[in-house]
């Protein structure tokens, strides 16, 4: 049995952070009930590119869940929702603070209704604060937590993330963390509460190094200046001879001392303290002289720490990665389209069994909110 079965989940979350986390409850084996808008539901359902009758995003993010449309702003909407909100375990949403407020569905008057409620808010600036009602995106809560002054191109620019740093490891994997933290406590104490997961209060969370540096130290951090941002030669990526890249993080000496005699690097800029910047355009010089085939050759077996730079499709499928089962369950339209699906950090002896789960069609579940 998985390790969330019996448990409910109802999910009033579009896009990204909400879903992400509801989807590795329901990996978990929670039931999760997604409540859309009638017509277009989630608005990742219209997104391109297209798997069959829904989109790829929703097909990956909405795997296993049950769907039902309901127009909130309804007069009889609460009242539709009560019995599912009764039976709920968990509820997540992320709409703009004081929005489920005004529709009557806020954590007080659901409450109410079902007093052991885990009842989880994933905001961008909490639910309170001088910047709570702030309409934003990721860019915004990394750029408003320092995250983006951290990361410069060579030119000392910011550089755009490409990852979903606030959104993902921010939003959803904090919000999964407080949700299981707050049912055991339920355990002990029977009681439901109320879970704010402010993205942007969590970015901080990922900068331990440089909030440490300059609260315990006042060293505060400089743009590409620093050990993990371009700092050091023992941290970067240098460019191979047919355009590809070596990943080099030799961070301990005795990787480093490692890296030196692989790369052949002169002995006196082997103290790379002496001058960062020379041996750092040595090694990029001796990087440059051979192709990565030949460098991969050399740093098989070694203890270095250096890796080429993969490429999605490469990475998807790595022998290694694959023979660990990452992408062996599958997701689809419900309607004969498939794909793999996206792997979640879930161990796998905690998750459903279930290898074959398809997102949701809209509102195929709608019986659920008449009961």
């Amino acid at each position: 049995m998985a390790a969330l079965a019996g448990i409910e989940v109802l999910d009033f979350s579009t896009l990204l952070p909400g879903p992400l986390a509801t989807l590795i409850l329901a990996e978990a084996g929670a039931t999760v009930t997604k409540v859309e808008r009638p017509g277009g539901g989630d608005e990742m359902r219209s997104y391109e590119p297209r798997l069959g009758s829904t989109s790829v995003n929703f097909a990956l993010l909405n795997r296993g869940k049950r769907s039902i449309q309901l127009d909130l702003k309804a007069p009889d909407a609460v009242a539709s929702l009560e019995p599912l909100l009764a039976s709920a375990d968990v509820l997540v949403e992320q709409f703009r603070p004081g929005v489920m407020d005004r529709l009557g569905l806020g954590y007080d008057a659901v409450a109410q209704i079902n007093p052991g409620i885990v009842y989880c808010s994933i905001t961008g600036y909490g639910r309170e604060g001088g910047r709570a009602g702030r309409a934003a995106h990721d860019l915004n809560y990394v750029a408003d937590a320092g995250l983006l002054d951290t990361i410069a191109d060579a030119g000392g620019e910011p550089v755009l993330p490409h990852v979903l740093v606030a959104d993902i490891g921010a939003g959803a994997y904090p919000a999964v963390i407080n949700i299981l933290l707050a049912l055991a406590e339920r355990q002990r104490d029977g009681r439901g509460r109320h879970l704010d997961v402010a993205m942007a209060d969590n970015v901080f969370t990922w900068m331990y190094w440089a909030i440490g540096n300059g609260l315990g130290a006042g060293q505060w951090p400089s743009r590409g200046a620093e050990l993990l941002t371009g700092g050091s030669p023992r941290y970067r990526l240098y460019r191979t001879a047919d355009g590809r890249h070596v990943a080099a993080a030799p961070l301990e000496d005795r990787f480093w001392s490692n890296f030196c005699e692989l790369v052949e690097l002169p002995g006196p800029l082997r103290d790379d303290g002496a001058d960062p910047a020379a041996t750092a355009e040595a090694v990029a010089e001796l990087i440059a002289a051979r192709p990565a085939d030949e460098w991969e050759a050399r740093f098989a077996g070694a203890d270095v720490c250096c890796t080429i730079v993969r490429t999605v499709a490469e990475a998807v499928g790595d022998p290694s990665f694959v023979a660990r089962g990452l992408f062996d369950r599958q997701t689809g339209d419900g309607g004969g389209a498939t794909m793999p699906a996206l792997p979640v950090p879930v161990d796998p002896s905690l998750r459903t069994d279930d290898a074959e789960l398809h997102a949701p069609a809209l509102g195929e579940r709608d019986q659920d909110a008449e009961r």
